[in-house]
């Protein structure tokens, strides 16, 4: 297998995607394990979460990564969840994510306003939830609450998210 060679540029802003071996759906229900792990690599490696959506086998986030390298934060989120994940089922091996992810370098705002609608529009676009804030596991409601959404937008009656946003 060829080793992935990532465009990094210190400062900017990356939409990331991650997926589970074989797409187990293994997060929704793990969700605090995943989110312990975070916050541990916050701690070593301060980063933002602009934006993100956690599906049952994937996440799409918008991360800030500072001057840390996006791909060094990905792995050890996935490296720690995966330590919590055995742990808690007292397994000695298995494997929990597919080994690469899908990354872009938001380029402007309008770049950056489309991937945050394209992760709170996830759960409709795989048919999980009727409205975005529907879906719980989901920044959505804290830009609900801000007032960059009104209520009835992403309602799946007609409305299509356009473009390719590494799936």
């Amino acid at each position: 297998m060829s080793k992935l060679k990532r465009y990094y540029l210190p400062g900017r802003i990356y939409f990331i995607t991650a997926v589970t071996h074989e797409r187990k759906r293994i997060l929704l229900e793990n969700a605090s394990l995943f989110w312990m792990a975070v916050a541990e690599i916050k701690q070593r490696v301060p980063f933002d979460l602009t934006a993100w959506v956690m599906m049952p086998e994937h996440f799409h986030i918008i991360i800030d990564s500072g001057n840390s390298i996006p791909a060094d934060i990905i792995k050890r989120v996935k490296l720690l969840f995966a330590y919590y994940y055995r742990q808690k089922r007292n397994l000695y091996r298995s494997r929990l994510w597919q080994s690469r992810f899908w990354d872009h370098i938001i380029r402007d705002q309008q770049d950056m306003n489309r991937h945050i609608d394209y992760i709170h529009y996830n759960p409709v676009k795989h048919g999980l939830a009727k409205s975005p804030f529907d879906w719980r596991a989901s920044s959505i409601h804290q830009y609900l609450e801000e007032g960059y959404y009104t209520r009835d937008w992403g309602i799946n009656e007609g409305f299509e998210m356009q473009g390719e946003y590494g799936e």
